[in-house]
């Protein structure tokens, strides 16, 4: 066994807490965390986009969860995304057929995330949006955001918080339609064209 000399800062090799963590790579992520929508349904959209940092790197170790209603604008009230067997404890997916409105997807190696989930109907005097909560190295609390579908500009121009959002940051609230019901949503963390964030209450 080789001993090392602690005695001097050169000899001593790097520990995680040199590094700012938390790290979510363990245990956090599920297959099939992005199939949210149920298998085939008609109202299924498909969000993408990349996490980048604030000099505009992405982040290959993040954690994107989203939470939306139905077409209807109602919150589920169903159990299932994380069903386990109740005999060995292993994960047996989702049913594929009741929609829960919870996803956790960690981005890839170029900090791309994908998910399939229902386009959500509106709640109240609010227009349409999916929650988002962003987990990421060098976070020591998770941010909050939404995602707001474009299309419904009345909805958009009315809606009470992009209301008391300045004009030139609102876009980093709206996904960007790239085809039929595939939309973009990228998240930057800080810097230039710094994703607006919320406080969550």
């Amino acid at each position: 066994m080789t001993k090392i000399d602690t005695s001097r800062p050169e000899t001593v090799l790097p520990t995680p807490s040199h590094t700012v963590g938390p790290f979510y790579g363990h245990a956090l992520p599920f297959p099939g965390g992005g199939d949210i929508a149920p298998i085939g349904h008609p109202d299924t959209i498909a969000l993408q986009g990349y996490v980048h940092d604030g000099e505009g790197n992405p982040l290959p170790d993040a954690f994107v969860e989203l939470w939306g209603p139905d077409p209807g604008g109602n919150l589920s009230q169903v159990d299932g995304s994380m069903r386990r067997d109740p005999a060995s404890g292993g994960f047996l997916g989702r049913n594929g057929v009741e929609f829960t409105g919870w996803g956790r997807i960690q981005t890839d190696a170029g900090g791309h995330w994908t998910a399939r989930t229902l386009r959500p109907g509106a709640r109240g005097q609010s227009a349409p949006y999916i929650s988002v909560c962003v987990f990421a190295r060098g976070l020591l609390v998770h941010l909050f955001t939404r995602i707001y579908l474009p299309g419904d500009e009345a909805a958009l121009a009315a809606d009470p918080l992009l209301s008391r959002v300045a004009p030139e940051r609102r876009g980093t609230l709206i996904a960007r339609e790239e085809r039929a019901d595939t939309y973009r949503f990228d998240i930057r963390l800080q810097g230039e064209g710094e994703t607006v964030f919320l406080e969550f209450q």
